[in-house]
């Protein structure tokens, strides 16, 4: 099998950076599997999990990632985003807390309300947060 190198980059700095056989990732059109040497392209992103496979299938690295855009050339590709976070860095009580406030202030807004569209964003970000933090990526024995 062959790898590509990939690279997660923030406003704070690189999140990810490493070599993979495929990333899988959700842009505002649909599901996107990218192998190496895949036709160049660019695309924005979906706050989403985003999956990063490596030549041992078994090992996969899981990143939630916060929009933004996904760059593809033939030797590499690039995420740029806002925020995105490592499975292992994420906060789960500082999530969980993200997560009941934005479910308070959307049960006291209607949609056209302000502030609606900012509190939906943060319940998205935490429920994001929450389930790439569930993903149980233990090996099992054979």
């Amino acid at each position: 099998m062959s790898t590509v190198h990939t690279d997660i980059v923030t406003p704070a700095g690189k999140v990810y950076e490493g070599d993979v056989h495929m990333v899988c990732v959700r842009s505002k059109d649909g599901e996107l599997g990218i192998l190496p040497n895949h036709l160049p392209i660019v695309a924005p992103l979906e706050i989403a999990l985003v999956r990063l496979k490596h030549e041992d299938e078994k090992i996969v690295d899981y990143v939630a990632v916060h929009g933004g855009f996904i760059q593809v050339s033939r030797k590499s590709i690039t995420i740029l985003s806002e925020a995105a976070e490592l499975k292992a860095d994420i906060d789960v009580a500082r999530a969980k807390k993200a997560k009941a406030e934005a479910e308070e202030q959307l049960s006291t807004l209607h949609e056209t309300s302000q502030g609606y569209e900012e509190a939906r964003l943060k319940l998205k970000r935490s429920e994001l947060r929450l389930s790439t933090a569930a993903i149980d990526d233990s090996i099992p024995e054979a």
